[in-house]
């Protein structure tokens, strides 16, 4: 909880037994980087420093305490000492754990809020494995589950270490609030473990922990026949399965939390709005399983969502035709493969699915302009600029957002249901990177679960759910392009491609997008990296041309961050301009200190090259 110290806020865990508080432990070290900014709201405690804290009168009113101990201090109950760490101290360098372990501390109690991102569980299990295996010793993790209000999904994965080895597990993904998970460990086995490995500290200026005597015992006297547990083998889940669990728990939490009556999602047939529907449709699956499994409050946030206070859900298919609508959007540059896949796949999941089509809406606002200016724009394959077709592109998209929430609220009223329906967004994080979507088109959304997931995730996922949920229709969608079906037909068949239309391929930007954020490349940087991982596939020429691309593209757009939708964050070179990439919108398009420097750099490459 938050405490006021000399009128200083420190984020602190507060420790009690038997209506008594032990001790309040402020946290020491602050999680700054990534989605936290801890700094802005708390400040840092000091290292093995102790003060007296006077309790507010309404809480010596409820213990009889006047003052406790506030600052870095340890347990030592009859037993056994116990000591603290609090969520990001885990993953410091200088982790507390280290020197409280030097110092006698046997038991490690961390009560953590750290969020979910692909591929992440493995570092924490190792983490906590690594704590106790370098001095021994017994670890606690506790982990916040749920949506936190924002872009974020605690994952829980709350467990028990001791000496390296695992030996309790819980759940990732549930949609229980609360887990318990317990185990049986004999802190002897701890003192053997150490008793061969730690030495006394001889440094000249020991610092000892603060000691808090309690009169109490883990353990009694008559244990000696209790069987203790055994190290067990994690089973870390797939990236597809995280896909799968992650973001369907998030929008649960976020439906519930909104008190809205379901999703409504534009289909368009594509990868992208594919998986946005996959991912609602595992979440009926996850609140079916959860309602045969007993869960009551699972089951009356499902009766409030739907509206009906007798309903029990039977099937996903059947829960998902009342909580999720979709529809497709089509004008006259839609092709009928789109328009079938979007429909068979709605069919398979169970959504209530509408066919709308925007081409009268289109002609309407064109008809506006045109009696303004005289003029009417045709697209590029009829002869117009490039700003006519990016124009004739934008207006279609931006009337898909529009009609998207018209529906959104009317749908379930034109039903004779109350109501209204959250619309879902289904840009990824590589259009994202290089603004690859229109400002205010059908990106933009309420919330959007596929946000901060990479193409080439999507693609890994929706061929999961061929298999896991028998949905077939995935199987076109895969196959087909990839495209936003925004410019003319050429013989009832798609021209327009989204790879074509980047430049780049959606496995190039992946490895683009690592490179700018986790790696932190610039232009130069970036070119310099490059020329050695894809020099089998391209010269270094083709890399300069790459680079320069999407290093014009990114800062060309770099502004739709500032509205796009809130997105699930899932990866660790998503673009968020809200709380994770915190960096200027308005750039030097033509990069021209970083560009030159490129070419120097090929200049001299292709010089180089005969002499070898």
């Amino acid at each position: 909880m938050p405490i006021m110290h000399h009128n200083v806020r420190y984020n602190c865990r507060v420790l009690f037994l038997n209506r008594k508080i032990l001790l309040i432990r402020p946290k020491m070290l602050m999680a700054d980087y990534g989605i936290y900014r801890e700094r802005r709201w708390f400040s840092p405690w000091r290292s093995r420093q102790v003060e007296e804290y006077f309790l507010p009168r309404m809480i010596q009113a409820v213990t009889g305490q006047d003052t406790v101990p506030f600052g870095d201090c340890v347990l030592s109950t009859k037993d056994t000492c116990i000591g603290t760490e609090l969520c990001a101290e885990l993953w410091a360098p200088n982790s507390p754990h280290i020197q409280m372990g030097l110092d006698g501390v046997e038991i490690f109690t961390n009560s953590s809020a750290s969020h979910h991102e692909l591929r992440k569980a493995d570092q924490r299990v190792n983490l906590v494995k690594s704590a106790t295996f370098k001095s021994g010793g017994v670890y606690l993790y506790a982990n916040q589950r749920g949506c936190d209000g924002d872009r974020v999904y605690y994952d829980g994965c709350a467990m028990v270490a001791i000496n390296g080895d695992i030996v309790a597990q819980g759940a990732q993904f549930s949609l229980t609030d609360v887990e318990v998970i317990t185990a049986t460990l004999d802190l002897e086995d701890v003192r053997s473990y150490r008793g061969e490995l730690c030495q006394p500290q001889m440094e000249s200026e020991l610092r000892p922990c603060h000691r808090i005597k309690v009169d109490f015992s883990l353990s009694g006297d008559d244990d000696i026949y209790l069987p203790t547990h055994q190290p067990i083998q994690w089973h870390f889940h797939t990236a597809e399965e995280e896909i799968s669990l992650g973001p369907a728990c998030w929008l649960w939490d976020y439906l519930r939390r909104s008190r809205q009556a379901g999703f409504l999602l534009p289909l368009s047939g594509g990868v992208d709005s594919s998986s946005t529907a996959c991912i609602v449709h595992s979440m009926c699956v996850l609140l079916c399983q959860a309602v045969n499994n007993g869960n009551s409050h699972v089951l009356e946030d499902v009766r409030r969502v739907v509206g009906d206070e007798s309903y029990n859900p039977q099937h996903p298919k059947e829960l998902c035709g009342r909580i999720f609508t979709t529809c497709y959007m089509a004008s006259e540059n839609s092709s009928e493969d789109t328009c079938s896949r979007a429909r068979e796949l709605a069919s398979q999941i169970g959504s209530t699915h509408m066919n709308i089509n925007i081409d009268l809406a289109v002609k309407g606002i064109l008809g506006i302009f045109s009696a303004v200016t005289g003029r009417w724009p045709q697209f590029r394959a009829n002869g117009g600029s490039h700003r006519e077709n990016l124009a004739l592109q934008n207006v279609q998209a931006r009337l898909r957002m529009v009609l998207a929430y018209l529906f959104a609220q009317l749908s379930l009223w034109t039903r004779g249901k109350p109501g209204g329906l959250l619309v879902l967004g289904s840009a990824n994080v590589d259009e994202s990177l290089t603004g690859y979507f229109t400002k205010y088109d059908c990106s933009s959304a309420d919330i959007n679960p596929i946000g901060g997931i990479s193409k080439t995730d999507l693609k890994s996922f929706l061929l999961y759910c061929v298999d896991q949920f028998q949905l077939t229709a995935l199987t076109g969608i895969l196959t087909a392009p990839p495209t936003a079906e925004l410019e003319p037909l050429t013989d009832g068949q798609v021209s327009q491609t989204d790879e074509a239309d980047m430049g780049m391929t959606y496995s190039e930007l992946s490895v683009i997008g690592r490179l700018r954020k986790i790696s932190k490349c610039g232009p130069f940087s970036m070119f310099c990296k490059l020329i050695h991982m894809w020099k089998d596939v391209l010269s270094p020429t083709e890399v300069a041309q790459k680079v320069k691309h999407f290093f014009r593209m990114y800062s060309m757009n770099r502004h739709k961050m500032t509205t796009v939708t809130p997105s699930y964050h899932a990866e660790s070179y998503s673009p968020d301009d809200n709380r994770f990439d915190l960096r200027p919108f308005l750039y030097n398009t033509r990069w021209t200190w970083q560009f030159r420097c490129i070419d120097n750099q090929v200049s001299q490459a292709t010089t180089e090259a005969p002499k070898q």
